[in-house]
């Protein structure tokens, strides 16, 4: 057999496989199969480096057969196997319906390949931008940095997506070298500072480590010892009944300010359902960043009297001419307006700072994960 023969015969054999797949993407076959999906598949992964545009027929069976993958890994897979254009909606799609998987960031990687800048900006700018930013920052590509770098000072997003950004932008150099050049210029939020020095306090990249261990030192736990970051405490399990047991204990006494299903003083937030409000990331902040976060209605004020005394706490009620003061431990106090000659609301929270460092790490574990199974009950 002479070399063209034998190459033609190959050429054959090769098409006659992707035919095979083909009859399975005949409408009205039996494509919904998964044994037929997985031969059509198998088939088309043989012929990933021929040319669809020569071969029409070749092109149609990788469309059908792609169409009916949409919303799975295959799907992402075969776009980039074939190079196919015009699936840029059904990769976002993936993207965010799967944000932790491996081809979720593929299916990313190929929109920025794709310059798919608008549609992933206007993602971005929507209440659906915290489903893109994980995937984001799994590609570990520098390509991010001017996606998600203009969320951290974007006052009018949400916490959870600056976060989040953050937390992105720390997975590859550029963003985390950008993070700290903020911090060293003043510029990074306040609310942000605690989750910048701990990851960036973990960074992988020993230059920029030690410049945030100046910039951005980490909380110190019980000892001075520094804490892990929020990231890898979030990988550490811990016991909820040893932790309702620190929630109560002297030391902490969580209990002395926060009531669980009426037990306890009130004086901060109600958390008998915390767990559903907030995360473990969100929990962990809130004990060791307690003046980043501080909720609504429980601002603390300052007051200077007449008299030269001062009034501080929680505004528990305001009428015309009266003003009533929480303070530490429920008490309350009135004061007359007349008396008041100036208050002021003060962006530090009534919730002490450094209480992680009356605990070990492993206490701080066990009641972050007690507040975890704080939750409304099931109607």
């Amino acid at each position: 057999m002479s070399g063209l023969r034998a190459a033609l015969f190959f050429m054959r054999s090769r098409f006659s496989i992707l035919f095979a797949a083909l009859s399975l993407a005949i409408p009205g076959g039996s494509l919904a199969a998964d044994n037929n999906n997985a031969v059509a598949i198998e088939a088309l992964s043989r012929l990933k480096d021929v040319d669809l545009d020569a071969n029409p027929p070749v092109k149609n069976a990788v469309l059908r057969i792609v169409e009916s993958t949409k919303g799975t890994a295959q799907f992402v897979e075969l776009v980039r196997d074939f190079k196919l254009k015009g699936q840029d909606a059904a990769l976002l799609e993936y993207a965010m319906a799967h944000p932790s998987e491996s081809a979720a960031a593929d299916a990313v990687r190929l929109l920025m390949e794709n310059k798919s800048d608008a549609l992933i900006e206007k993602t971005l700018k929507g209440s659906d931008a915290n489903k893109l930013i994980e995937p984001l920052g799994n590609t570990g590509e520098k390509q991010i940095v001017p996606y998600l770098l203009p969320l951290l000072t974007d006052a009018s997003r949400d916490l959870t997506v600056r976060q989040r950004a953050l937390r992105s932008l720390v997975q590859v150099q550029d963003g985390a070298s950008e993070l700290l050049k903020l911090a060293k210029n003043e510029k990074l939020p306040a609310d942000l500072k605690l989750v910048a020095s701990s990851e960036l306090n973990n960074a992988r990249w020993a230059a920029i480590k030690s410049e945030a261990a100046l910039v951005l030192p980490p909380p110190q736990g019980q000892n001075a010892e520094p804490l892990p970051s929020i990231s890898e405490l979030m990988k550490r399990t811990g016991d909820p009944q040893r932790g309702a047991e620190i929630f109560q204990s002297p030391q902490v006494a969580c209990a002395s300010c926060h009531q669980v299903n009426g037990k306890g003083i009130d004086f901060g937030p109600k958390l008998s359902e915390i767990g559903t409000k907030l995360g473990k990331d969100a929990l962990y902040a809130s004990i060791l960043d307690p003046n980043a976060g501080i909720s609504f209605g429980y601002e603390t004020w300052q007051l200077e009297l007449k008299n030269g005394d001062e009034g501080y706490g929680l505004i528990a009620s305001e009428t015309e001419s009266e003003l009533m003061i929480k303070s530490a431990g429920g008490i309350l106090t009135r004061f007359k307006k007349s008396d008041v000659v100036k208050r002021e609301k003060l962006a530090t929270s009534t919730m002490p700072s450094g209480l992680q460092q009356a605990m070990t790490v492993q206490q701080l574990v066990d009641l972050i994960e007690y507040l975890t199974t704080l939750k409304k009950a099931v109607e």
